[in-house]
Order: structure tokens, then sequence, then C-alpha cells
């Protein structure tokens, strides 16, 4: 099986060097990057099974727009992106499964990517038809668990989990930015909090813009969830949280 991967980015690059390390006959189309099984010609991705789309979100419509010209119609291709409706929205000639793997870092590029990056993490799936259980079998190989669900529910889910958080470590920042002192007795507690205000700035202007609706009514929602803490029986509520929270990590 010969497997194509567009965009070596952290995740690009990380599926890059997994496929490498589990003896897939795989190669990377990048722009920037060079380097064994690199180029930038897309004509190579004829001869592949699957391909990995991981470009940033503004850009992977034209870049599925564009395979449609190069691929045939038994390729399987994948998207990566944080949110699904939108890639949705078209009917392919290749058989195309709409993907978002659950794992990264506040990092970014090719030099930050490494191998391991998905053991343990979900994967969510949003299939438009059947899936092919040749793409079931590369996610489990990379160690990541398949999670079958609707576009919707994905991108209604993901604004509670990731682009809420997000926004909410960019704000708590912004906010203790007043505050000299604040900041320079800031220690684990606020660098743990706002790690994701460093995450990549195109992808966080396209989670923001793309996703606003359900990131507002996730505030909305957390707005609510700090009124009922406050309100009463804050102990017991706290620590039901703590053993849930336990539970999931």
């Amino acid at each position: 099986m010969k497997i194509g991967v567009i965009g070596l980015g952290l995740i690009g690059g990380s599926i890059f060097k997994d496929l490498k390390a589990l003896k897939y006959d795989v190669v990377g189309i990048s722009q920037s990057q060079t380097g064994e099984n690199i180029c930038n010609d897309y004509d190579i991705l004829k001869s592949c099974n699957v391909v990995f789309v991981c470009s940033a979100m503004n850009k992977t419509l034209d870049i599925l727009d564009k395979l449609e010209n190069i691929l045939s119609p038994e390729t399987i291709v994948t998207d990566v992106c944080s949110l699904k409706r939108f890639v949705c929205q078209k009917q392919r000639p290749y058989k195309f499964i709409p993907s978002h793997p659950m794992a990264g870092t506040e990092k970014q590029g090719f030099e930050n990517s490494f191998e391991g990056l998905f053991k343990g993490a979900k994967w969510a799936i949003t299939p438009i038809s059947d899936i092919d259980n040749r793409f079931i079998d590369i996610i489990k190989n990379l160690g990541a668990t398949p999670i079958i669900t609707t576009a919707e529910k994905h991108d209604r889910a993901v604004a509670l989990i990731s682009h809420m958080p997000m926004v909410i470590a960019q704000a708590i920042f912004k906010t203790a930015q007043g505050n000299e002192l604040a900041l320079e007795i800031a220690s684990s507690g606020f660098r743990d909090m706002t790690r994701l205000a460093m995450s990549n700035v195109e992808m966080a202007n396209d989670m923001v813009t793309m996703n606003s609706d359900n990131i507002e009514k996730s505030i909305l929602s957390l707005y609510k969830s700090i009124g009922d803490l406050t309100k009463e029986n804050y102990i017991e509520q706290i620590y039901k949280i703590k053993q849930q929270r336990e539970k999931m990590f």
C-alpha cells in the first residue's frame, strides 16, 4: 500500500514519520521541506492508495478540488481539519473520508513533528459513505482509536474541548497582561492554563472564524457553569468534577 501525505507540519509530519517507521511506502508533498520521499509534485500521488491532506483549513478545499483531477476513484482521501462540516459539502470523485486526529501540541512545523504523536489518541471520523477498513487499519496502526460520529456533532464537541479552551487561554493571558506583578510571579498553574495561547496563529484564526457559532454557545455554557459552581454546594460539585476528570486521563 502506498500512502501520500500533503503538508508536513506538526500533524502531517508526524503521520509521515510514523508511516515510515511502520514500513509503509509513503511519500510527502511539501512546498518547504526536502528530503527522502519528499517532493512538491502532486502527480506522484497518482499511484497512492491513500492520501492524507494535512494542510491549513483555509487551504484544504482547494487541495481537495485539485486532487479530483489527479486521483483515481478508488483512492482513499482524508483530511485532518479540526472542523468537519465545511469539508463535507461536496461529493468527491474519490473515496473521501473526513477525519480529525485529536492530538497535537502548541508547537508547529515539521521540525516539531515526531513519531508516536497519535498513540493513545482518539481519531474522529465523519463518514460521508461507507468507511473503508484499510483506512481504519492505518489509524489503528498509528496507535489511535477511531471514533465514528457526524460532522455536526464533531464541530459542536471540538468547540467545547478545543476551540473554546484556546480562546479562554488567550483571554486569560490578555487579562493578566495589564498586571506586571502577576506576570512576574506567574508559575506552573498560569503556564499550564495558557499553553493553548501558543497555538498556531493561522490555525487559531481558522478555528475562530469558521466555528464561531459553536464557540459562542460553548462560552455561554461556560458562563452558566461558573455561575452554577458559585451558587451552592461548591465542595460537592468540585469533588464530582475531580472524580470524573481522574477517570478521563
